[in-house]
């Protein structure tokens, strides 16, 4: 892969506030990353909202929907808005790796096999066996994707050691224990 010319990029920038995610269930949802995840409850955005010049012209979705949000802190990483949404034109299949706009969110630990126990004595769907990297710029990492119980894709990774890449690197991927490195 060639790799891109860096560009100017957004002025001010200091790093990703905050990651939206649609659920069927809030209050599900909620459970799942506060008591499961360990993510922090911070607050409620309030009432429902049907107001269909918001959904229109400010999210982007069918006038009739409505939503309500809020909002959870994980850990030292990025804020949660979780959004519950009711629609006419809703899609209720969560979309895959493979498909356009597919997306996972991975959540970095320090001990993989005590978080792993955790999810599996909490039920949760492990998708394949952990995978232990051992060459090439992720060397050192071991992972493995798991569900939330609305089927969004999610995954443990740990790499105490840190990753094969660093070793040559101009720059380091973000990392949750060092967040200022």
């Amino acid at each position: 892969m060639k790799k891109a010319a860096r560009a100017a990029g957004l002025p001010g920038l200091q790093g990703s506030e905050h990651i939206g995610i649609t659920v069927p269930d809030l209050e599900q949802a909620v459970l799942f990353l506060t008591d499961v995840i360990g993510c922090e409850f911070v607050f409620d955005g309030g009432p429902t909202i049907s107001d269909p010049e918001i959904m229109r012209g400010q999210l982007d979705v069918h006038p009739d929907a409505s939503m309500r949000y809020c909002f959870l802190r994980c850990g030292r990483g990025v804020n949660f808005e979780i959004f519950e949404y009711k629609s006419p034109d809703q899609r209720t299949a969560p979309p895959r790796n493979s498909d356009i706009g597919g997306h996972h969110i991975a959540f970095y630990v320090d001990d993989f096999s005590a978080a792993l126990e955790h999810l599996r004595s909490h039920g949760v769907e492990i998708v394949g066996e952990p995978n232990a990297i051992a060459y090439g710029p992720a060397a050192g990492s071991t992972w493995v994707y798991f569900k939330a119980p609305w089927g969004l894709q999610l995954e443990l990774v740990s790499y105490p050691k840190g990753k094969g890449y660093e070793r040559n690197a101009k720059a380091l991927l973000w990392h949750p224990g060092h967040p200022l490195r």
